[in-house]
């Protein structure tokens, strides 16, 4: 399992390629989720267009895992995964990576999983702001989206 090393990039933290891969998918899918509209629908899916699949539903565990997923880094995986999705939301550029991280240190309090969840587009910014230090997380992704 490889991790976020080299100048610019995250530091030996145990923020790895295949953890942060996992947290982006799953992060897409929250996201993608238009949360649960009406719970008693009785509405036939083949005449809605499957539409219904991008709800999220009473028993969904997205979210859970997504957390689950965020709260099982180190509290430097943790700091490096917010400072990620600052570079990918264009806070930061990825040569301020540094500074990035010292502010997402600094200003660390209460539940990461759930600041980070609050965050709307979280997959895309961790991805955009992995692109912006030289990552790529494809090879991770398709690994995992190909996996059972």
């Amino acid at each position: 399992m490889s991790s976020l090393e080299g100048t610019a990039r995250p530091g030996k933290t145990g923020l790895s390629l295949d953890a942060l891969a996992y947290i982006v998918l799953k992060a897409r899918v929250f996201d993608a989720q238009a949360g649960v509209s009406d719970p008693d629908d009785g509405s036939n899916p083949a005449d809605d267009r499957e539409v219904s699949i991008l709800e999220g539903s009473a028993d969904d565990a997205t979210a859970e895992e997504l957390a689950a997923a965020i709260n099982e880094l180190t509290e430097e995986a943790q700091i490096e995964l917010v400072a990620l999705a600052w570079v990918g939301r264009g806070d930061f550029g990825g040569s301020e990576w540094p500074a990035a991280k010292r502010l997402a240190r600094d200003r660390r309090r209460g539940s990461t999983a759930r600041y980070l969840i609050g965050m709307p587009q979280l997959g895309d910014y961790l991805e955009e702001g992995a692109a912006a230090l030289g990552i790529s997380l494809v090879s991770q992704e398709s690994r995992l989206l190909d996996s059972p």
